[in-house]
């Protein structure tokens, strides 16, 4: 009986851990059911954090696009900075150098009606823009730190001197031929304005033309960039024409440029030097500032 009693508590036993193993087994599997996963993810809760993560993205994105409406905002801005750096780097070396060859060629004993003073002139004119443009941007590496490629910019100063050297050389022969056929200051400005204007232009489509194959960060000429290269040559015409209000001998009553910018002959080397590069700086950013305004967007040299 005792014997009986035991086996029927050993079964009853056994039964119960059996029982418990398979509960235990069963909270287990459904603890890592995948239907019960899938449930959980597609929970209201779960909804609500996607949908805050989504938020954040759209408004990641909307930020993104806010800038993108600003940047577009800021094409002025950047046609004015790029006016200033060509400024500084290019136009008023331009000029400065054009005035020193010039005294240096009177010292040689040229005189301004020959080709000899021309052509001196245009060199220095020429080496001020390729020196001027590769100096400003290696300042401008070594105090910012961007990483600017020197001789991309060497190259490109070559080629905008090349083309400074066919306006610089036409200047003097261009005025005197118009001052001889006694035109008015006006209208020897604006003849020197479209003259050496036009002699920039052809200066840049040749240094395209012969220098895109040596110089391998010289754009060969296409129709794009001779629309880009017009309206530069436009605001080099523009620099050209202020520069004739050095000249305080002729028709100084008509030249309303003769109190900022006149050059007499008491006037020392270096001062006239540097009041002929604020002349030509003015004359640029004075035409430029219109283009800047005026010309539509993706259309100017500087956008």
């Amino acid at each position: 009986m005792l014997t009986s009693i035991s086996r029927c508590l050993i079964a009853r036993q056994l039964n119960l851990t059996s029982v418990t193993r398979t509960n235990s087994r069963s909270m287990s599997v459904a603890h890592f059911d995948p239907k019960s996963v899938k449930e959980n993810n597609e929970s209201p809760e779960v909804g609500k954090i996607r949908q805050l993560h989504n938020t954040c993205h759209a408004k990641s994105d909307a930020a993104e696009m806010f800038l993108e409406k600003d940047s577009e905002k800021s094409g002025i801005f950047k046609r004015f900075y790029i006016t200033a750096e060509v400024t500084a780097s290019k136009i008023f070396p331009a000029g400065f150098g054009w005035q020193s060859a010039s005294i240096y060629a009177d010292k040689l004993g040229f005189a301004d009606n020959t080709m000899a003073f021309a052509f001196t002139t245009g060199i220095g004119d020429g080496i001020a823009v390729v020196g001027g443009h590769t100096l400003f941007y290696a300042v401008k590496k070594s105090l910012t730190g961007k990483d600017i490629n020197m001789m991309k910019e060497f190259q490109t100063g070559v080629w905008l001197g090349s083309a400074a050297f066919c306006s610089g050389t036409v200047w003097q022969p261009l005025v005197n031929l118009l001052q001889g056929a006694n035109l008015s200051f006006t209208q020897v400005f604006f003849g020197t304005w479209v003259g050496c204007g036009s002699a920039f232009y052809v200066g840049l489509r040749a240094g395209r033309t012969f220098l895109s194959g040596p110089l391998k960060y010289v754009e060969e000429p296409t129709y794009d960039n001779s629309k880009q290269d017009g309206s530069l040559s436009v605001a080099i015409g523009g620099a050209t024409g202020f520069f004739v209000g050095t000249d305080v001998a002729y028709l100084p009553a008509q030249n309303f440029l003769i109190d900022l910018v006149g050059i007499t002959d008491g006037t020392p080397a270096l001062l006239g030097s540097a009041i002929a590069g604020t002349s030509t700086s003015l004359g640029f950013c004075a035409t430029q500032t219109a283009m800047n305004v005026l010309y539509p967007a993706n259309k100017c040299w500087n956008d």
